[in-house]
């Protein structure tokens, strides 16, 4: 019997805690001869592992380089491309799967038999916009990477229609969408009773702006009660937040739990807050974890009107929008919410959850693998 076609899942991340890469290696696991290269230990189910080191960066460091616009010698200069270089073999893999833009150069050179697919987490020519230094320097970085790389990509997905969209609009490369879907969980929405219980999970970073959903609890019923499940990547900022709230009685923090517990954790409660400001391009764009983890867990939603989760909520009937991102917009939905209409959400989610769950989504990877290995 031939062997199975070799592939390298190859992320600057650390992967064992990286949802939509692992979904990457659950799929492709027993399809393939599949390695990993990533920050951590292996994955469950992979051949081989290539460790970087918890100290290699993926992103550039090198002002002068920046300021000059030797982008080669920027990107060389990266400790974690310093690394991949010295530890993974170049002509060995049929295909390399790179995730994110920063190592779509790598993967390229790494000169895989059959060709390289690019899984883009997001738009990279915006991913700190807010920050005018990176605005200026790092970003003509980015679209330097995209405008030379992309076009030499098999093929390319990315999160949302929209970040797809403008990837082809400025690079005129054509971009699948699959989403940060959650794995499909056989499960009947719980019982809903007051008070109602709300959460909020993800990522504890300054841009996100998580300290408008406190402001918004300053005034919403004791009938609502609020727990944060936030992960510590600004520790500062985390405790900044846990002293505005500490005054707040329907207001928690609770310890984070690792992610293939977290939809377990997340059926506790009625509704999830995926309210995200849309400070920034991706922000705009975003459809993120947390909201496909409430639909497998059978709960509803609470958005800001971000067109991509907009769209999911009418269509299923998910959850509630706010008219608009402001602190009193959220703190109206808090207050309207209802047992009944609560009901219905969870309800609605059940109906969707297949429709909706990484299996659904990922067969768009399942077929752009299969293509560039069909030679």
């Amino acid at each position: 019997m031939p062997s199975l076609p070799s592939l390298l899942i190859l992320t600057f991340s650390p992967i064992r805690s990286d949802p939509r890469v692992l979904k990457q290696v659950e799929l492709f696991k027993g399809k393939y001869r599949v390695s990993t290269c990533a920050y951590g230990d292996a994955p469950d189910g992979v051949e081989e592992h290539y460790p970087l080191p918890s100290d290699a960066r993926g992103w550039s460091s090198d002002k002068l380089g920046l300021i000059t616009r030797q982008y080669e010698r920027v990107y060389g200069g990266m400790t974690a491309v310093q690394e991949a270089r010295k530890i993974l073999p170049r002509g060995q893999f049929d295909i390399i799967l790179a995730n994110d833009l920063n190592t779509l150069p790598l993967a390229l050179e790494l000169q895989p038999r059959l060709g390289v697919h690019a899984d883009l987490h997001e738009y990279a020519p915006s991913e700190k916009e807010s920050d005018a230094k990176w605005r200026v320097f790092v970003a003509p970085f980015m679209r330097w990477m995209c405008r030379k790389y992309l076009p030499l990509a098999a093929s390319v997905t990315t999160v949302s229609q929209g970040i797809a969209d403008e990837y082809r609009n400025r690079f005129g490369v054509q971009v699948g969408v699959v989403t940060n879907a959650a794995p499909f969980l056989e499960a009947e929405p719980t019982p809903t009773a007051g008070p109602l219980k709300v959460i909020y999970s993800g990522a504890g970073q300054r841009y996100r702006k998580i300290e408008l959903i406190i402001d918004a609890m300053k005034g919403v019923d004791d009938k609502v009660q609020l727990d944060f499940v936030v992960m510590p990547n600004e520790p500062d900022y985390v405790d900044e937040l846990k002293r505005s709230a500490v005054d707040l009685p329907n207001v928690r923090f609770i310890d984070p739990v690792p992610y293939e517990e977290l939809v377990s954790l997340i059926r506790n409660y009625d509704v999830a807050m995926c309210f995200l400001p849309n400070s920034t391009f991706n922000l705009q764009n975003a459809l993120p974890n947390k909201f496909f983890e409430a639909v497998q867990a059978r709960i509803g939603v609470i958005t800001g009107p971000s067109p991509a989760m907009v769209a999911l909520v009418e269509s299923y009937g998910l959850g509630a929008v706010t008219t608009d991102f402001s602190v009193e917009a959220l703190r109206a939905a808090l207050n309207g919410l209802t047992e009944n209409e609560t009901a219905q959400w969870k309800s609605a989610a059940n109906d969707a959850a297949w429709t909706l769950s990484a299996e659904s989504q990922v067969a768009l990877w399942e077929s752009a693998i299969a293509e560039i290995a069909a030679p």
